[in-house]
């Protein structure tokens, strides 16, 4: 995706709204309790943003967004493939609770990405072999080694502590958007501007590369 993702922080002034999805200015406020021992209202350690773009509202408790109970990670490539969209969205919402959880759900979701992408999706590992032997660029390459280690730490016992390092996580959903922006998205663009071409442009072009 071309766009850069900012995603709901505590206290920041602008970010990408959960519910309209739009990079929006954020409103912050405090909630306050009425206190009878105090004879009035006191201010409590929940806060609340108002979107200046939807007017809907998150309510965060301390440093953490718990209403809505989606996790602030960016929403799924509109190109992912359907059978893989089911994993995101799961794993995006609980990413909060579990990071973990969420990344053996992402892990699951570059599986089944696999065939999507010529390969038969049974052993990342080996997809990715044969797709550096086919000229994988580097930069798709380590954007899908990441996903597959980082996932595999999730599933199994390793050397990463995802639930001691949920940054780590969240950046598999960077990572998987990357990977179908550049292998889904671009080669549908490049195909269908191409087929704009003139039909004789196209005659041409076949003529030359016979």
């Amino acid at each position: 995706m071309n766009n850069v993702y900012y995603p709901p922080k505590k206290d920041e002034k602008k970010f990408h709204c959960i519910h309209c999805g739009v990079y929006a200015q954020q409103d912050w406020n405090y909630l306050y309790v009425n206190n009878s021992t105090l004879g009035g209202f006191s201010r409590s350690v929940f806060t609340y943003t108002i979107c200046t773009h939807c007017n809907q509202y998150t309510y965060w408790y301390n440093d953490k967004m718990i209403v809505p109970a989606e996790a602030p990670v960016e929403p799924a490539h509109p190109d992912l493939p359907a059978d893989c969209l089911a994993d995101y969205n799961e794993a995006r919402e609980i990413f909060a609770r579990s990071p973990r959880a969420s990344a053996a759900l992402l892990r699951l979701c570059v599986q089944k990405l696999m065939p999507h992408l010529g390969q038969k999706g049974k052993n990342i590992n080996d997809d990715i072999a044969y797709l550096v032997r086919n000229g994988l660029p580097e930069i798709v390459q380590q954007a899908l080694d990441f996903c597959r280690v980082v996932g595999n730490n999730a599933v199994h016992p390793g050397e990463i502590d995802l639930n001691d390092t949920p940054e780590t996580a969240q950046q598999l959903f960077c990572m998987i958007n990357f990977i179908v922006e550049d292998r889904i998205s671009r080669p549908i663009q490049v195909k269908n501007l191409y087929a704009q071409l003139p039909q004789s442009a196209l005659d041409a072009i076949a003529n030359r590369d016979k």
